[in-house]
């Protein structure tokens, strides 16, 4: 009996049905030992390398600004993460080690603030920070991940939800690391006095980012510019200059000063010392606003792309090519008073424009942004001598918070903190802007043919197929 039993036994693992149970429990052993395999191997993959970018705004994308400033450090920094990373938003610690990741010369360190409480006090900040600092440069500066994670305060406050809007990894930690590793610091003074505009909240923290240092100044109330000025920014002015003033900003130049002017949409006209300053320079403001119909904003001839002739420092980042201006003044090129300045423009409108009064309308191709250098010799060797620079932008709506707010993909910031760099040597424009968390759809507008093949094409196309294929079976 017994060895009947066993022979049974014997011819059950002999059959086909157990032979292909037995193949399939062993593929899928071996493919279980595969897998546990792969994942031990990519585990021990650095994590800035295992994550993959696949958000809308690719918020983990690091420009090519950062990297070249990485790769070029010649400083240790230190960066001491005081949080609980365990318990800390993906989205930070995945930027970090990607930041990490791309410098030897920066050291990250994470310490739990609730194991070692007393770091808060040793940093003298809080929880939830970045420290980072340069023993080379004795500097230190603190990011706080409410200054990366941007959260939406109406949301907060109005509902009570916590939902962020923005971003701001790349551009807060570069800041920092430019900061730190930096040993010098930029001053812009800001003219008043004359009903200027405010720079949006944008704008400055852009300055903030590249380390400038802004002030105020009244003209009126001084006999010269500030000796720590690096650069002299006027920006919307709404009345002229007094003659003082006028001949004050001349000797500013005269001696290898840098200043910036951006107007507001008022008349040249109401501003003739301050024009005939400009025109000492070469630039020579034309009446009216400038109206271009082959490079206007849907059909809106007074809201313009003008066209972008930048090189070096001042097409850093620039890509697109696309700025928009409003209500711009244009400028006539013209021979500066002595031939030691020289006078270009950088943003001008195409030969199809006109600059239109009340009265008149004249076709021309008018600068809308330009610069003019002088080389200023001193009593000492040629190599020291002076080098004064005067930009001009004659449309304050290129900083519009309106704009650059609607219009996030253009230019229009980029090319205005380049004319800002551009005044001191050997600074490059680290302002990085805030990556947006709004969700976006994969939409198609206007989709005309596209829409009709998905909604009839498609399915005919199916049916066809279907039909073929069962007609032929029904002949077989």
């Amino acid at each position: 009996m017994n060895k009947i039993k066993n022979i049974n036994i014997r011819n059950l693992f002999r059959s086909s049905g157990t032979k292909h149970g037995v193949y399939s429990v062993g593929l899928t052993v071996l493919v279980i030992a595969v897998v546990i395999v792969f994942n031990l191997i990519v585990g021990q993959i650095p994590e800035a390398y295992r994550n993959m970018d696949v958000s809308s705004t690719k918020i983990y994308e690091i420009s090519d600004t950062t990297k070249e400033l990485l790769s070029n450090l010649d400083k240790e920094v230190d960066m001491t993460v005081l949080a609980v990373k365990d318990e800390t938003d993906d989205r930070i610690t995945t930027f970090l080690s990607r930041y990490d990741a791309l410098s030897d010369k920066i050291n990250m360190e994470w310490i739990d603030p609730v194991l070692h409480p007393s770091a808060l006090t040793e940093y003298d900040t809080s929880e939830d920070t970045i420290v980072i600092s340069c023993k080379d440069t004795g500097k230190t500066t603190t990011v706080s991940f409410s200054d990366i994670l941007v959260m939406d305060e109406y949301s907060y406050y109005y509902y009570g939800t916590e939902s962020y809007t923005e971003f701001d990894g790349e551009g807060q930690l570069t800041s920092a690391v430019n900061y730190v590793t930096n040993d010098v610091d930029r001053t812009i003074y800001q003219t008043s006095g004359h009903g200027e505009g405010t720079l949006s909240d944008t704008i400055t923290d852009l300055m903030e980012k590249n380390s400038y240092t802004l002030a105020e100044l009244n003209l009126l109330m001084t006999t010269s510019i500030p000796e720590d000025c690096d650069l002299l920014l006027m920006y919307a002015p709404a009345t002229d200059l007094s003659e003082d003033e006028a001949a004050m900003l001349g000797d500013y130049l005269a001696g290898g000063g840098k200043v910036m002017i951006l107007f507001k949409d008022t008349e040249p006209a109401d501003m003739p010392n301050l024009t005939s300053l400009l025109a000492e320079y070469g630039m020579e403001m034309s009446d009216g606003y400038i109206a271009d119909p082959t490079r206007c904003y849907q059909g809106n001839y007074y809201y313009i792309f003008p066209e972008l002739s930048v090189s070096g420092d001042m097409a850093s980042g620039i890509s697109s090519q696309m700025v928009l201006l409003t209500y711009a003044q244009g400028m006539n090129l013209v021979d500066p008073a002595r031939d030691t300045i020289s006078t270009s423009s950088f943003m001008s409108s195409s030969d199809q424009s006109y600059a239109v009064t009340e009265e008149t309308q004249e076709q021309a191709s008018y600068a809308l942004g330009a610069v003019a250098v002088e080389t200023i010799s001193t009593e000492e060797e040629t190599e020291d001598a002076l080098e004064s620079r005067l930009t001009v932008i004659s449309a304050g709506s290129l900083i519009d918070q309106t704009i650059t707010d609607t219009f996030p993909q253009l230019e229009n910031t980029q090319l205005f903190m380049n004319a800002v760099t551009a005044n001191f040597e050997g600074v490059q424009n680290l302002s990085i802007e805030a990556k947006s968390l709004g969700v976006e759809y994969n939409t198609v507008q206007h989709a005309g043919l596209f829409s009709f093949l998905v909604i009839f094409g498609i399915p005919a196309v199916i049916l066809i197929g279907g039909f073929v294929v069962w007609f032929r079976r029904r002949k077989a």
